[in-house]
């Protein structure tokens, strides 16, 4: 994959420069006329939209008619500033007009979904104009149609690692530019099925907004860190005040943790595609790819460093220092936006947060005391790996249980470490008829909120509840700062 970036870099400059040089980038065209036109029939268009997509008022026709009219000349007027991907928006205004000669049933655009093949045109600072029916994960429950213009972030350093050790042909990492509503809330992934279509196709790619969880981190962490009154060590704090080196380090964790679903010793699919268990269960798996992103960007830094600067090539030397950033991004994300973020209801991402603060904790490497937190940096690295091994080690044994067996040495596992709901009928134990019965038994008995916040969280949520609301929509060029941070400090 790295050397067809590399191909595809030289050709888009060597082969047209001028071309090149006339073609506004994709940031510009975010006040290109025709852009401005899609969105806005766009968001019209949404207007007389079902939740499935559909049109299902007759009377709606003529105005959806309109917008699609407004729309499919727009996308054409745009379709030179991408020429790789001409082949998607041919492809996008065909299902339009397919959709309309229908009748504004439920939407299928299969065909234009397998047209557009993003991962193919990893080109740092490339963009493009993507247009679907979709929902938007964490936002839009509705497959509205959407549009978005994006820029990939593929830094060289980034290659390098993907070419190596980390290959995921399947990864793009992005960078908002401008977007509809379905995306003016806290979705930060571009997933291809969330798109309406008519069967499910082999998925090639999947893209993720770095500057939305750059930013957001950047937001939240601020906050927490003057709340806790945590003193920072420099590297961290730089972070703070730099939107693309914060970017740049989500894009490590992102490929290392995405990769890592498919890799170990798994119990289970890891993806967990239409099976129904625990919610604990989940938070367990996406804890281990962020702990995997971490113990990895651990080894990275120590073999680096290892070699000393002066052997290092420039890439190694990004990949070493960003290494260690995704070492503080993962443990700061987890502790301070994971853990407070959201409902109570089956919170997977939330446990996952709780488990990791507590055992910090309780392995005497984080310290509440005297209402200040601090943290023993050099301690961090073997106490987190020791984590991720106790979760490896669940997962080996798992493979020779049966699935409650396993389910029940998880909640043993999470139980060590976090206190359980005092009405909660598994740390009660479950009874006979349970263990005997369906697996359904076993998810159905599960609470809600199973390991209800700490103190600790009970009183940090309550000062950061409006930072991390402020988060919603946020993007890479918004001020990381928040009027609510000052407040909430004191």
């Amino acid at each position: 994959m790295y050397q067809f970036v590399q191909e595809f870099s030289k050709d888009a400059i060597v082969g047209e420069p001028e071309v090149v040089e006339d073609r506004p980038t994709v940031r510009e065209l975010a006040v290109h006329p025709a852009w401005l036109r899609l969105k806005e029939a766009v968001v019209a268009l949404q207007g007389v939209q079902a939740k499935d997509g559909s049109v299902p008022e007759e009377s709606d026709h003529p105005a959806a008619a309109a917008h699609l009219a407004v729309i499919m000349p727009a996308i054409t007027e745009l379709v030179p500033f991408f020429p790789h991907d001409e082949a998607f928006l041919t492809a996008v205004q065909r299902d339009f007009a397919q959709w309309e000669a229908q009748g504004f049933g439920v939407p299928d655009f299969l065909d234009s979904l397998n047209a557009f093949q993003p991962q193919q045109h990893r080109v740092d600072g490339l963009g493009h104009l993507v247009v679907f029916p979709m929902y938007t994960q964490n936002g839009s429950s509705s497959r509205f149609v959407e549009a978005v213009l994006v820029e990939v972030i593929w830094p060289d350093f980034i290659a390098e690692l993907e070419a190596g050790d980390y290959g995921n042909t399947l990864f793009v990492a992005l960078r908002f530019v401008d977007f509809t509503p379905g995306y003016d809330t806290n979705s930060a992934v571009l997933f291809p099925e969330t798109v309406a279509m008519r069967e499910i196709p082999t998925f090639t790619w999947g893209a993720i907004f770095q500057d939305r969880e750059a930013a957001r981190y950047r937001r939240v962490v601020r906050a927490a860190a003057e709340i806790t009154k945590l003193d920072l060590p420099e590297d961290a704090a730089a972070m703070l005040d730099d939107q693309q080196l914060t970017e740049e380090v989500f894009v490590m964790w992102d490929i290392i943790h995405d990769r890592s679903h498919m890799r170990g010793d798994l119990p289970f699919d890891p993806f967990m595609i239409k099976q129904r268990m625990p919610f604990f269960l989940y938070s367990l798996e996406e804890l281990r790819c962020d702990l995997t992103a971490f113990r990895e960007s651990v080894r990275l830094e120590r073999e680096l460093s290892a070699l000393g600067d002066a052997s290092l090539q420039d890439g190694q030397r990004a990949i070493r220092d960003h290494a260690r950033l995704v070492q503080y991004a993962v443990i700061f994300d987890r502790i301070f936006r994971f853990a407070i973020t959201g409902s109570r209801v089956r919170n997977y991402d939330g446990l996952g947060g709780q488990l990791l603060f507590a055992w910090l904790h309780q392995h005497g490497v984080l310290h509440w005391t005297d209402t200040q937190l601090t943290i023993d940096w050099d301690a961090v690295p073997d106490v987190v790996i020791a984590l991720s091994d106790e979760i490896n080690e669940l997962y080996w044994r798992s493979i020779d249980r049966p699935k409650s067996a396993h389910w029940l040495a998880a909640y043993e596992m999470l139980t060590r470490t976090l206190t359980p709901h005092p009405a909660s009928v598994w740390a009660r134990g479950l009874p006979a008829e349970t263990l005997a019965g369906l697996p359904k038994g076993y998810t159905d008995a599960v609470l809600d909120d199973e390991f209800p916040l700490s103190m600790f969280y009970e009183a940090l949520d309550k000062k950061m509840a409006s930072v991390i609301e402020s988060t919603a929509g946020i993007t890479g060029t918004t001020d990381a700062a928040s009027p609510d941070v000052a407040d909430a400090a004191a």
